[in-house]
């Protein structure tokens, strides 16, 4: 049995020297909401559902109290200009071992040479001790040209040193893209490195980086209100949990030091 069911939805478009712009969930879902927003705004049309066994082992439970599977979706948005068309590759999670990884974005990158894509843009998130105040936009790539086609003001490309290995999707198909002549680069925005955060600040000075060198039709400001929505309660229950982790950490000085514990930095 295959590991993987890809599902076609509707007849497949003939597509213009489209760019595959990945972005799933990691540190901060910077990518998954960057993603999401851009799916919704360019109202991109779906091409593909893909499910696997290699995916989490879990179910959601939707509104209707009905459970889903996690998928992750493709979806494309031809312009009908001179701009390349895109292919935006969602969804709820990523394969969760390393073959897996490996084999999910090499078909990822075949979907890419059967469109006859020639360049792949990934999104991700830097994690940070603190939630920084206006998040600064990292880029990497497996070639210097396109390093140089997207560096500007907005964009630092000196991440050496600022990060670790880029774990997941994000950096392998950036590292993968090279075997085939497929030019990359990954956005890596600053964001509150705890998994119950979501980093919409790096998301939108992401967005803002696409807009201006992508061309694209987006109301910026549309997910500025948005996120000042969910960022009050957000920034709440982030201190919520930052009081709960430091009272554990109190709690457990006291016991191994059997007397009172009042402060750790």
């Amino acid at each position: 049995m295959s590991t993987w069911k890809i599902e076609e939805m509707g007849k497949k478009p003939k597509l213009k020297n489209p760019i595959l712009v990945e972005g799933l969930p990691g540190i901060g879902n910077v990518g998954k909401v960057a993603i999401d927003f851009l799916i919704d705004e360019l109202k991109a049309k779906k091409l593909y559902e893909i499910t696997s066994y290699t995916f989490p082992h879990s179910v959601f439970v939707n509104e209707d109290n009905l459970v889903e599977l996690p998928i992750i979706e493709v979806y494309y948005k031809k312009f009908g200009d001179k701009r390349a068309d895109l292919i935006l590759l969602g969804g709820d999670v990523q394969p969760v071992d390393e073959v897996s990884s490996y084999e999910f974005s090499e078909k990822v990158l075949d979907m890419v040479e059967q469109f006859k894509g020639k360049e792949v843009i990934t999104l991700g998130g830097i994690g940070l001790a603190e939630v920084p105040k206006k998040p600064q936009v990292y880029c990497t790539g497996n070639t210097k040209k396109i390093i140089q086609k997207y560096k500007s003001r907005m964009v630092n490309d000196k991440l050496y040193g600022v990060v670790g290995p880029i774990i997941g999707v994000s950096g392998l198909l950036v590292g993968l893209a090279k075997r085939r002549n497929i030019n990359a680069i990954s956005f890596l925005a600053e964001t509150y490195g705890h998994p119950m955060y979501l980093g919409m600040k790096g998301a939108v000075e992401i967005l803002k980086v696409l807009k201006s060198k992508l061309n694209l039709e987006i109301n910026m400001a549309r997910l500025n209100e948005e996120m000042k929505e969910v960022e009050a309660d957000m920034l709440q229950r982030t201190e919520q949990i930052g009081e709960i982790a430091r009272q554990t950490a109190l709690n457990k000085l006291k016991s191994r030091l059997g007397k009172e514990a009042e402060y750790i930095g």
